[in-house]
């Protein structure tokens, strides 16, 4: 038995993409110890993962910090992995690389750098979508890929009962109107008047209702819609991913739930400016469809609308 070690940092979509990576990689590997190296933020959530055997916190300290450099890697080193997956692929984790494995090639270090098909670059590589780079490198570290390309977050999903009884609500439309502040670039305006469609068509027929994070309960004061809280505090990832699971249909931009959305087989539509592609980042799936429009501000509520009402029916 050997142990076996992924690196994935983050952030929430790049989570629920790599689920079936993640899979696919402790499929290849029945008989060995699965360990992963992550961050904060997901280091409980990546414990109910049923593929993984031990998490690993990776404070992502700077690289400049010596001491915390040298007991991480102590701690990495002391497991004798004999086969890393970097599902990050950032230069930090190719910096671990030349720290642990500075000759590893793809059998022993596998990466999108270690795998790169030789007859393109990085940066042509990096414009092929996500979880086709991901099974390409799985694939070329000598894996057999089923779930890469059709991840399955629903491992994240947890019991919100109370949650639903405390609002007494059963069908719902959920509404993710919410971006980071340096990427206003994703955020659709027109929330408000499609809740007023909704509520014009369907009546208490659905509640309309959104999630916000920590920093986003605020601004879901400005939303007519119910903003569901536990005891006050933004749901964690888990009670997230339920709630999006249990829902009739998803309106978000193009941000973290969107993307648990799109690999717990919720039916819904994420919105697309600019900014990239659907395809880049392989959120299109059966039930959830992407828009995609060169200026949000031009999508009008009445087309996001017509899009809901043609799926519900």
């Amino acid at each position: 038995m050997s142990n076996i070690l992924i690196i994935k940092h983050g952030s929430l979509g790049d989570i629920a993409q790599a689920s079936g990576a993640i899979q696919d990689i402790f499929e290849n590997h029945k008989n060995d110890q699965i360990y992963l190296l992550t961050t904060k933020p997901y280091f409980d959530l990546f414990k109910k993962n049923p593929f993984i055997h031990k998490v690993i916190l990776d404070k992502r300290l700077p690289k400049y910090n010596l001491i915390y450099l040298y007991f991480l890697m102590r701690e990495l080193k002391k497991h004798k992995f004999s086969k890393i997956f970097d599902l990050q692929n950032s230069s930090r984790t190719n910096f671990y690389k030349s720290i642990l494995f500075p000759k590893a090639d793809k059998i022993i270090w596998s990466s999108s750098v270690t795998t790169l098909p030789s007859d393109q670059n990085k940066e042509e590589f990096d414009k092929i979508s996500v979880l086709e780079r991901f099974n390409h490198q799985l694939k070329e570290s000598g894996l057999k890929t089923f779930n890469t390309l059709k991840p399955d977050f629903s491992w994240a999903s947890t019991d919100i009962s109370e949650i639903k009884n405390f609002y007494k609500f059963d069908k719902y439309i959920l509404l993710f109107p919410f971006c980071s502040p340096h990427l206003k670039i994703k955020k659709w305006p027109y929330y408000n008047n499609l809740i007023k469609l909704i509520s014009d068509r369907y009546g208490d027929e659905y509640k309309v209702v959104t999630a916000p994070g920590p920093s986003e309960i605020k601004e879901a004061k400005d939303l007519n819609a119910i903003a569901l809280l536990d005891n006050g505090r933004a749901l964690d990832i888990s009670q997230l991913t339920a709630l999006i699971k249990g829902s009739s249909f998803v309106v978000a931009n193009d941000t973290g739930p969107a993307h648990i959305a799109a690999h717990v087989e919720a039916k819904g539509l994420t919105l697309f400016g600019k900014h990239t592609t659907a395809y880049k980042v392989s959120i299109e799936r059966e039930n959830f469809k992407p828009i995609q429009v060169n200026d949000l501000d031009n999508l009008s509520a009445e087309k996001v609308f017509e899009r809901l009402s043609n799926s519900l029916s």
